[in-house]
């Protein structure tokens, strides 16, 4: 690794480490099983299969990957199901229609009846919302807005295909921060096709509105879609960028989310994440614990989603 680089990850770190500590948190989202655990926070679509964008990283596949709950009955009674089984909470998700807006209306008193039946933690990876959406699903109990947030012009038009660029990005932004929901804000590392473009940008946009935690995902090429053949990003570039994050945003959180490449490309980054202070990490490879250990860092294990890091009574 070049010197460069690593004097930045040592930098990035010690700056971590005197804000929350010689810690990790690792994170096991989903329903996957690893290490003897199996998660317990399944991601939910409450329009199934169905999505109207079909971005071109994605176009549906994720969507295949979730629980479907399209209507108000079915999300309650799956709801009432998964927290029968035991699962800690839900994160609600689904596809967009061209302005990226999900049917959040119809589905709020689901949401308000579960949270007030159950003891799940709800939380909304919310797409574009105005500022009455945004009051609406924390009236109904939802405890965190997910926010997806790119930099670049370009690739909100070309690769997420809204029709409003990074217009809808901003009043999202906006609206959670006028009614007290928190974000968790998501810097898609790389979604340009594994190309960087933007990314600066979209620390400085999130920077603006002092968040807690930001997550950092990266893009990974997905098969039938129309970015199957790209390249993901380099892991070094992506930790140098985890790295530079840190000296923009001192005191949050940082995270590096579940969606990233697995593989050799995974095998690679995360420790370089761990180098660089990273706060928690979901779907956790065996290098970056042995990094861990040999940072000396204490390693707590959870079975949700990663952007509750930090929160109080995990498990």
């Amino acid at each position: 690794m070049e010197p460069e680089l690593t004097g930045l990850l040592a930098r990035a770190r010690e700056l971590s480490w005197a804000e929350h500590g010689r810690k990790l948190e690792v994170f096991l989202p989903g329903m996957f099983v690893a290490y003897g655990r199996r998660g317990r926070y399944p991601a939910v679509s409450i329009t199934g299969r169905d999505c109207e964008r079909g971005c071109a990283h994605c176009a549906g596949r994720l969507l295949e990957t979730m629980l479907p709950a399209a209507t108000p009955a079915a999300l309650l009674e799956l709801g009432r199901r998964l927290w029968s089984q035991g699962q800690a909470g839900m994160l609600l998700s689904g596809g967009g229609d061209r302005g990226g807006r999900l049917p959040w209306a119809a589905m709020l008193p689901a949401i308000a009846e579960l949270k007030a039946s159950t003891s799940l933690t709800l939380t909304a990876h919310v797409g574009r919302i105005d500022a009455a959406t945004a009051r609406a699903l924390k009236s109904a109990g939802v405890s965190q807005a997910l926010v997806d947030v790119v930099g670049a012009e370009e690739t909100a038009r070309q690769i997420l295909r809204l029709e409003d660029g990074l217009a809808g990005q901003s009043e999202t932004l906006d609206a959670c921060a006028q009614a007290g929901l928190e974000v968790a804000p998501h810097i898609i590392v790389g979604l340009h096709g594994g190309n960087l473009l933007g990314e600066e940008r979209a620390l400085e946009l999130v920077a603006e509105f002092s968040p807690r935690r930001v997550v950092f995902v990266v893009f990974m090429p997905m098969k039938a879609t129309p970015l199957a053949e790209a390249t993901p990003t380099e892991p070094t570039v992506v930790a140098r960028l985890l790295a530079r994050a840190r000296l923009a945003l001192p005191r949050a959180r940082h995270h590096l989310g579940c969606a990233r490449p697995r593989g050799r490309h995974r095998r690679a980054l995360d420790p370089l994440a761990v180098a660089a202070g990273i706060n928690a990490l979901a779907l956790c490879s065996d290098e970056a614990l042995a990094k861990a250990e040999e940072l000396g860092l204490r390693v707590s294990h959870h079975d949700t989603c990663c952007s509750l890091a930090g929160s109080a009574g995990l498990e």
